[in-house]
């Protein structure tokens, strides 16, 4: 049986067993002594047949009493900080008084100061969470504030800082406490033990007294070492001197951003990346980059970059902090993207973010640049948010190599949510920095009611009121687009007649007799009003409307309009007719908007003449960090004009909208830059409660494949994964994605697979060599394929031009705006005649015809280019000049870009171009087609007229409604069948823009993936063809999902084991390969065998096609790399085919090539 195992608890009883024998030995001497020697009754030698109990008997062990014990750690702590304390105060007082004996007076102690430690003690900057995070219990955003009572906060914070350090040493002791217990228990076992002797104990605290002084020393040396690492990180501050004219400096101190320059840039040494937030007028633009500049940012390589949204703010901010530093243009430079004027020397460079992006492309750790500004980011555009998504993951690189790089994000709002909270952008939140206060105050006013349709009429009236009754200073218009730019500015110079060479300051005398003739008719003088000390109870509109001289006949029904705030200034609705004229008080209206001329646009900038007040009517253009000088009233409609995109059918139409809150008091805040000023809404405040707190995002309202294909081209391959602060939507991924591929950008996907796998596949496609051509054009997508397709027929130059032309738009100036008088209305009318008369001649005739507006394009360019491109000519033939110029400088940007792809493409600019030949405007046609392949229209048929409206309509691919030729465009009278358009315009009608005439069977060749194509026919036969060496055969086809038929065209074989058996066929005919024709009379079989339904049959059959199925052979370039790689590929297998005797003969041609 082998050894018992022993069982549960057997030592237990073995002990039991081991006392009852013991108990079973002692039974006739059965005596317990209690106390004193006495009995236990009943016990004696009369029972001695008592058995004796079975419970154990357990003898009581007399222990030794322990000896005093050995102090634990704990004890021993204590009475060494008790001793430590007592010493303290008996040692104090002596210090104290040793101290005041050499102590300087507090008198002399004010007049010390030391800058040798200046920037590198106390931090100004605390990180300080807000009063709803603490209640959240979150860390997410930290925000800073250095207003009044900083100092109290930062005291109580160093005290709460001293507090958590007292009570982490009472946590180490507790933790050490809990150490010991562990020890003084081993001890404890340790004294159980009766013997023991005190020489052991007195070793023991001498080793624990040695180990205690050792690991004093040992600390002692760690905090000598953390001393001075610390004091080689605390490197001396770098101050670069700027010298200042002493008038911009006392205009700097006033800004409230000067106040946080200290916390500004503590934030920004300490962290990689700030957020700062400074409303509308705190100076961040221009002082930002003037404290990293004197803070050395810019000492060394590196450069202070500055991002700005429109290329308006970029030349007017660089030129403004260059003025206020003092220093040359060449230090302080801007790059927009057809100009620019940086230098070697450059140390603040302001620029648009598309150039940025494009730098990005070429270096992409930006390693030239130490600090990069992202500027209004509130505005959020495409490539503000692109950047800050690339930047986020650049910032973080340039550290770990050891090339230290800041980002800052400057906003004029506090949505900075996107930023802050968005863990993909961020993974720790960047602190968040607020400027508080604009510089001076700015009071609101909004009307009671709110003008629905007629906002312009109610702001010329406005702004006649302000003019008529309010002290000196500029009044800032706020409206939505150019042509309403243009009325408001006429109707304003026609009421309030501004003449230059009049002197208003010689003739007072007659402004006086002409004030007191009015004085006497009306008996009312022009009251002088302050507004800072205007009453806040509104006076009667009919008596302020007597006063300014403004609808004296109706001023007693209409006590509800105007405004609800102090200044009465509303108007009657139904009062529209024009101001009388009065010279009196000349008004310097000035427009201002994006395509204006830069020189009209610097006008703005500059004082206004003596004796008139400047008015400056602008779109949403003077919303951003422009900053017009003397505006103290700002007259705001609330509406904003944008272009709406169908992200389905991809139909743009401008939208007048209302504006967001945000974007409403950045308007307001335009009128407190330079004093305290006035901003009269033209909504009430119902209205304004109904705005949307924040602009949406520009990148979730239009497409996105032009920022795809960057992306693409920076190796971004998952686009869905990237950190953009507001991701655009799925669809609008997807449809990006899909124009690409179907441009050959991008590789395709495959199409067979499991479904998760091909939707993964299908967002992540990589890009083509043809695609990274594609993204070196600063273009959209479908003119850089048109780009990358014109090295034909030496068609490049034109496709230069043409692609220039398109992307600059409304190259035409507009004359169906309503006119001033009837003078300029036929002076207009005179001018838009001349205009359809050049387009005409532009346009040509026959082949040039044909190509429609893009043509007009061509020659309107040719034409200016070759006249100088001067403004005499542009006026003369309805021409914009800035839109000429940059089309000029697009044009040499793209030459540049095209020479850089491909260095052999020589092309240049000619001033002097020929217009194209025929056969180029049919290359050039074709070239358009191939980029403009989804915009394509056919008209609409006799079956498919479903209402007259429709005819001369043209129907779309993916819209169900008509779209029509402009009647502007060239080909408005010849209607061809098929067109493509540049984009669909949605106004009164849907008008396509760019039309160009394409050719039916051009479509299937050259967009065969928009077409179904149907299975070759049978007659004519499928051929082979010597050109290309491949199966041709002929195709019907239809276009997309609306399923036009096309013509027949010749196409290449579909793909398949039918097109292997074709290309055996011609080879064994001799057609491929006309060396072996000669044996074809000779073959055992027809050729013609392989196409046989019983070929299997005939094992010589196989033997061919699996030889050339193995190897993909089914065209000739194909055939000829195969014999590349082995010189004796299908001879064995052409042998079978032939009789035995012609083998020999066969060898010695092969490969008959």
């Amino acid at each position: 049986m082998g050894r018992l195992r022993k069982k549960y608890n057997w030592k237990g009883r073995q002990q039991s067993t081991s006392v009852q024998k013991a108990a079973g030995d002692r039974q006739t001497d059965v005596q317990v002594e209690i106390q004193d020697g006495a009995v236990l009754k009943g016990v004696d030698d009369c029972n001695v047949l008592v058995l004796p109990a079975t419970r154990t008997k357990k003898q009581k062990v007399e222990r030794p009493v322990p000896k005093k014990r050995a102090l634990t750690k704990k004890q021993r702590k204590n009475l060494e900080k008790v001793l430590e304390q007592k010493e303290k105060k008996s040692h104090r007082a002596e210090i104290l008084s040793k101290l005041a004996e050499v102590q300087l007076p507090e008198s002399e102690l004010k007049l010390l100061y030391t800058t040798s430690k200046l920037g590198t003690g106390d931090k100004l900057y605390q990180a300080k969470e807000s009063v709803n995070e603490d209640q959240e219990g979150d860390s997410s955003t930290v925000k800073i504030s250095s207003l009044s009572g900083a100092n109290r906060k930062r005291r109580r914070a160093v005290d709460d800082d001293d507090e958590d350090d007292e009570e982490e040493e009472e946590e180490k002791e507790r933790s050490e406490e809990d150490d010991s217990e562990g020890s003084d228990s081993s001890e404890e076992e340790e004294e159980k033990a009766p013997e023991e002797e005190p020489t052991e104990e007195q070793q023991v605290l001498t080793e624990e007294v040695k180990q205690k002084e050792m690991d004093v020393k040992e600390e002692k040396k760690e905090d000598v070492k953390e001393e001075t690492l610390k004091k080689e990180d605390c490197k001396p501050a770098v101050f670069i001197p700027v010298d200042r004219l002493p008038e911009i400096q006392e205009a700097r101190l006033r800004l409230p951003i000067l106040a946080e320059e200290q916390v500004i840039m503590e934030a920004v040494r300490e962290n990689e990346c700030v957020v700062l937030c400074g409303e509308t007028g705190s100076g961040k633009t221009t002082q930002v980059p003037q404290f990293l500049y004197e803070a050395g940012y810019a000492s060394s390589a590196g450069i202070i970059a500055v991002t700005e949204p429109r290329r308006v703010a970029a030349i007017s901010m660089s030129q403004r902090v260059a003025t206020e530093m003092n220093l040359p243009s060449r230090v302080v430079s801007y790059q927009i993207r057809y100009e620019g004027n940086v230098t070697e020397d450059t140390k603040i460079k302001f620029m648009t973010d598309g150039v940025l992006l494009k730098e990005i492309q070429k270096d992409f750790l930006l390693q030239k640049y130490s600090v990069i500004i992202i500027d209004e980011a509130h505005e959020r555009s495409v490539y503000t948010d692109i950047l800050i998504g690339l930047l986020s993951r650049i910032v973080p690189l340039r550290n770990k190599k050891g090339l230290p790089m800041k980002l800052i994000i400057m906003s004029a709002t506090l949505r900075v949510e996107d930023f802050t909270e968005n863990k993909r952008l961020f993974r720790s939140p960047p602190p968040v920095i607020k400027v508080e206060a604009r510089q001076f105050a700015v009071t609101v006013h909004f009307n009671k009611r709110t003008q629905m349709d007629n906002y312009t009429g109610e702001a010329f009236r406005k702004i006649c009121k302000i003019h008529r009754m309010l002290p000196p200073g500029g009044i800032l218009v706020f409206l939505t687009g150019q042509a309403e730019v243009h009325s408001v500015c006429r109707r304003l110079r026609k009421a309030f007649p501004y003449r230059p060479n009049r002197e208003h300051t010689d003739s007072m005398e007659t402004d006086d007799l002409k004030k007191s003739k009015r004085a006497k008719k009306k008996n009312v003088s022009l009251p002088r009003i302050n507004l800072d000390s205007y009453s806040a109870l509104p006076v009667d509109e009919g008596d302020e409307d007597r006063q300014a001289g403004i609808d004296e006949d109706d001023d007693d029904d209409d006590d509800d309009e105007g405004s609800d705030l102090e200044l009465e200034l509303g108007d009657h609705p139904e009062s529209d007719q024009e101001e009388k004229v009065d010279p009196s008080i000349p008004l310097y209206v000035l427009p201002l908007y994006s395509l204006l001329a830069p020189e009209m646009q610097a006008k703005v900038f500059r004082p206004p003449p003596a004796g008139a007040r400047l008015c400056v009517v602008a779109t949403n253009v003077a919303e951003t960090s422009l900053t017009i000088p003397g505006v103290k009233y700002v007259v705001d409609c609330g509406r904003v004009k944008k272009r709406f995109y169908d992200r389905v059918t991809g139909v743009s139409a401008f939208k007048v909208t209302w504006i967001s809150q945000a974007s409403a008091n950045q308007r307001a805040g335009r009128a407190g830059r330079t004093e305290p000023g006035h901003c009269y809404r033209l909504y009430s405040s119902a209205v304004f409660g109904d705005f949307g707190l924040f602009s949406e995002a520009e990148i979730t309202r239009r497409p996105v494949d032009d920022l795809v294909l960057q992306m693409k081209d920076l190796n971004i391959e998952k686009v869905v994964n990237f950190p953009f602060p507001t991701p655009p939507s799925s669809e609008a991924l997807i449809a990006a994605e899909q124009l690409l591929i179907s441009l050959g950008a991008l590789e395709e996907p495959p199409r067979r697979g499991r479904l998760g796998e091909m939707e993964r596949a299908r967002l992540s496609c990589p890009i083509t060599p043809l695609g990274r051509a594609m993204a070196a054009f600063p273009v959209a997508p479908r003119y850089a394929k048109m780009l990358a397709l014109g090295r034909q027929q030496g068609c490049m130059p034109y496709v230069i031009t043409i692609v220039a032309a398109m992307t600059v738009r409304e190259i035409f100036e507009d004359y169906d705006r309503p006119a001033g008088s009837e003078e300029e209305s036929t002076k207009m009318a005179g001018k838009k005649a001349r205009s359809v008369q050049m387009r005409r001649l532009w346009a040509g005739q026959g082949q040039s015809l044909q190509l429609g507006d893009l043509m007009v394009l061509l020659g309107a360019v040719g034409a200016c280019e070759f006249a100088g491109c001067t403004r005499q000519f542009c006026e003369e033939n309805g021409l914009r000049f800035k839109a000429m110029l940059e089309i000029r400088r697009l044009r040499g940007q793209l030459t540049n870009a095209v020479n850089a792809v491909c260095s052999d493409a020589g092309v240049y600019m000619d001033n002097k171009m020929a217009p194209p030949t025929e056969s180029q405007v049919t290359f050039l046609r074709q070239i358009v087609l191939a980029g403009l392949g989804d915009h394509i229209a056919r008209r609409v048929q006799a079956e498919e007229l479903l209402d007259p409206k429709w005819r001369n309509g043209y129907k779309t691919p993916l819209l169900d409604d008509p779209v029509f030729i402009h009647p502007s465009s060239a080909l408005n009278k010849t209607l061809p069948e098929f067109v493509v358009y540049q984009e669909v315009m949605e106004t009164t009608k849907m008008y396509m823009r760019g039309v160009c005439a394409v050719q039916a069977e051009w479509i299937p060749r050259l967009l065969p993936q928009y077409c179904h194509f149907s299975v070759p026919e049978e007659s004519p036969a499928p051929w082979y063809c010597p050109l290309s060496g491949r199966v041709k055969c002929q195709q019907q086809s239809t276009f997309f999902r609306v399923s036009w038929k096309l013509p027949a065209v010749e196409m290449d074989y579909p793909e398949g084991l039918e097109r292997y058996k074709l290309f055996a066929k011609f080879f064994l005919e001799g057609q491929v390969c006309p060396k072996i024709q000669q044996f074809s009379t000779c073959l055992l079989s027809s050729p013609s065998t392989m196409l046989k339904t019983w070929a299997k049959l005939q094992p010589r059959t196989e033997v061919l096609l699996s030889a050339l199925a193995s190897e993909k052979v089914d065209n000739r370039k194909a055939l000829e790399a195969a014999w590349r790689k082995n010189k004796k590929y299908l001879m064995s297998a052409y042998c079978q085919w032939i009789p035995e005797s012609l083998h020999a003969k066969v060898s010695k041609i092969w490969p008959p090539i």
